[in-house]
């Protein structure tokens, strides 16, 4: 296996990881049903979103090419034991069909708000995880009125966060890639036209391959408190992540003062996908966080 990843890009030896770990996830995690689901109309697309559980409302936005149930199916069963867990199926994503609306931050974000404006949800908790955590990220510069808590799960609001190699690696990224991968069989499943795989596909590669900063003095000016989980080797500059957490007042002497509202926590031998594999560690410091 390790010879394998040797010979492969950065992003094929992340493709190759998450069709071991998501496979065994799925085949070993409790399944729960929504209690509601159904797709909300937002600024010209119909946006998929489900509800599991009851208690204070959190929202979950899933990482780039992936579903609720490939990214959150293994945490929601926890979180929805003490909290209104609202998932969302960014635009063609899963069921949200596919658009040819132009992808940004600042949209995405937006038709967070309008999934709110529906479920008549005044304020709540918001985890992201990758690409769903720049979204989180630009929900808070943008709505800060409607965020209690913001959760950032190996994520960054601005491409210099990444390291070189997965910048590069953006910029070579083709839709054959994706052949036969979790993410191809996720999105067969559930997608109201299989036939928009492709262009979604096209349409994701070339917003990613656009650099993006969501800006500095943005972040300063974030007031709810935030937790930003990573792993140890997930592909993020960990000097850019430490000015992050500066950002947000963190990297202090608590001893010597107060104890910062945010947090940092960064998990030991995980790479990206992995982990959003270790359920029982991030569901602790939700828990903790939130509560």
């Amino acid at each position: 296996m390790n010879n394998l990843f040797k010979t492969c890009n950065p992003l094929k030896s992340i493709l190759l990881i998450a069709i071991i770990l998501f496979a065994a996830s799925q085949s070993n995690g409790q399944q729960i049903k929504p209690s509601n689901s159904g797709y909300i109309p937002v600024d010209g697309i119909k946006v998929y979103y489900e509800v599991y559980g009851e208690g204070k409302p959190i929202i979950l936005l899933h990482g780039a090419f992936m579903t609720i149930n490939l990214n959150w199916g293994q945490l929601i069963p926890e979180l929805s034991k003490t909290r209104k867990v609202i998932a969302i199926e960014l635009q063609g994503h899963g069921h949200t069909q596919f658009s040819d609306r132009k992808l940004s931050h600042v949209t995405l974000a937006s038709d967070v708000e309008g999934v709110m404006d529906y479920l008549k949800i005044d304020s709540a908790d918001v985890a992201g995880y990758s690409f769903g955590g720049a979204v989180a990220y630009q929900f808070a510069i943008q709505s800060p009125k409607r965020l209690r808590k913001l959760v950032i799960i190996s994520a960054t609001y601005k491409s210099s966060g990444w390291l070189p190699e997965i910048n590069n690696a953006f910029k070579t990224m083709k839709p054959d890639l994706f052949a036969n991968s979790p993410m191809k069989a996720a999105y067969d499943a559930v997608a109201p036209d299989k036939t928009k795989w492709t262009k979604f596909l096209e349409q994701m590669i070339a917003f990613a391959g656009i650099p993006y900063d969501l800006g500095d003095s943005n972040i300063l000016k974030i007031s709810a408190p935030v937790l930003i989980i990573a792993g140890d080797n997930d592909g993020m500059d960990k000097i850019e992540l430490i000015k992050t957490y500066q950002l947000l007042g963190g990297g202090v002497t608590a001893d010597l003062g107060q104890m910062p509202k945010s947090q940092l926590a960064i998990v030991p031998s995980q790479g990206h996908v992995s982990l959003m594999m270790q359920t029982k560690t991030i569901a602790s410091y939700l828990d903790d966080f939130l509560k």
